[in-house]
């Protein structure tokens, strides 16, 4: 198979309106719980994204049938589970270990190949593994896979120690079901794990969010098909309204929420941003220019660790020095070489700058960034390593001197809805090739 590419020749400010549906992470998700209801479940708004495809596959191949009809997605159990999910699925994905708890619940038993997903740091299986050990479950981590085994699955009072997303929607899928009673502390609270839940709520599942991060589940004896509208997505939203600042022009986002975005708008109203935000969509623009900041990436509500890709070009173009601290993921700064290729001028620490010390400020993990502007970018050849990386690349070649190539696009394809024709649809003059 070739590898797909985008030439990409800076074309001066992006202009115009672009409409994010829901998004990459919620969908999959969502596509995984409708396997528990007994009839059939339709999701409405959902992306044209790689990661649906990889999803509604494996979910086949565990004998669930999946009609993906452009913004609508209907799943609905067929008579026999296989409760497998085949090796061919090993790193393509988080979706495998999120299969753990709905083939306990349907099969008693089931496989799962290692997890894959972007190379951003260690996105350790121990929570999900260790929840469903507490809750019953006979669980083996070997080298292909993990293998899972419970007549029944019950309900347990199970304290995180980071407030894992992966974790929290691992356990919500096991306790719905569950015989008695389970509570996360500690539980991640991001809008894509409450949109699981009310999800989840519709099906006929009992989940209260209670405050302090914890989220108590009551198990019911079964969950029927039910019907959402997924919510904007709020890394998209924030990569597009980063692409009309980057290049001096304006982006409108029709479809996410302002509520989504609460921290990362005030964050670029700090750095010289104005805003006009109605109910239907919202803009930026920064007449003036851009000045320096100090952000550090948290959990929410605090501003995510997705933003901090398309943050960290725009950084560049404002003026001073601007200091990134990553509390999320200690490898997702991964992507830095390809941006200095492209003449961003970043320097990564292993110390805790701009925010009080982390989780990984003992340790090896470069997290940190300093980021100096106005930087002059210069067009390059460079290699995607992951999704958000292959995002800000093209923020970079935008405002680059000359043309870039990129290659390993099909990344950011598996992230963003038709994100080539949204970009032409902006002004950016970008060819595909092979």
């Amino acid at each position: 198979m070739s590898e797909q590419v985008w030439s990409i020749e800076p074309s001066g400010p992006l202009r115009g309106d672009v409409e994010v549906r829901g998004s990459k992470n919620a969908v999959s998700k969502h596509m995984v719980a409708a396997m528990l209801g007994s009839g059939p479940s339709t999701l409405h708004n959902t992306p044209e994204v790689g990661e649906v495809g990889i999803t509604a596959a494996m979910l086949r191949a565990l004998g669930i049938n999946v009609e993906v009809n452009g913004r609508e997605i209907e799943l609905e159990r067929g008579g026999e589970i296989r409760p497998h999910v085949p090796e061919a699925f090993t790193g393509l994905n988080r979706i495998p270990i999120l299969l753990l708890a709905p083939l306990l619940h349907l099969a008693g038993e089931a496989f799962v190949p290692l997890v894959g997903g972007d190379p951003i740091g260690r996105r350790p299986v121990n929570f999900h593994v260790e929840a469903l050990r507490a809750m019953g479950a006979e669980v083996e981590v070997g080298e292909n896979g993990i293998t899972a085994k419970a007549k029944r699955l019950h309900g347990a009072r199970i304290e995180l120690p980071y407030p894992s997303v992966g974790a929290t929607e691992t356990i919500l899928l096991s306790g719905v079901l569950a015989e008695g009673k389970t509570v996360i502390k500690g539980a991640a609270t991001e809008p894509e794990v409450v949109e699981l839940a009310l999800f989840l709520q519709r099906m006929g599942a009992r989940i209260e969010l209670s405050p302090d991060r914890r989220i108590v589940i009551e198990g019911v004896d079964k969950l029927r098909g039910a019907s959402m509208w997924l919510a904007g997505d709020r890394i998209e939203a924030f990569s597009y309204l980063v692409a009309g600042l980057i290049t001096g022009g304006e982006v409108r986002v029709h479809g996410c929420p302002q509520d989504r975005l609460v921290t990362a708008i005030t964050t670029l109203a700090r750095m010289g941003a104005q805003f006009e935000i109605t109910d239907d969509w919202l803009t930026a623009s920064a007449p003036d220019g851009l000045r320096a900041a100090a952000v550090q990436t948290d959990t929410h509500p605090g501003f995510m660790t997705d933003w901090q890709t398309p943050l960290m070009v725009l950084f560049t173009q404002a003026e001073g020095m601007s200091v990134l601290h990553e509390t999320v993921f200690e490898n997702r700064l991964v992507y830095v070489p390809a941006l200095q290729r492209m003449g961003c001028e970043i320097e990564v620490f292993d110390v805790c700058l701009g925010g009080p010390a982390c989780r990984y400020h003992d340790t090896n993990a470069k997290h940190s960034a300093v980021v100096r502007g106005v930087s002059k970018l210069r067009g390059a050849d460079v290699t995607l390593p992951d999704i958000r990386a292959g995002f800000s690349a093209v923020l970079a070649a935008a405002v680059a001197d000359g043309g870039s190539t990129l290659r390993g696009v099909n990344h950011i394809e598996r992230g963003y809805h038709r994100v080539f024709e949204q970009f032409t649809s902006l002004g950016l003059k970008i060819r595909r090739g092979t």
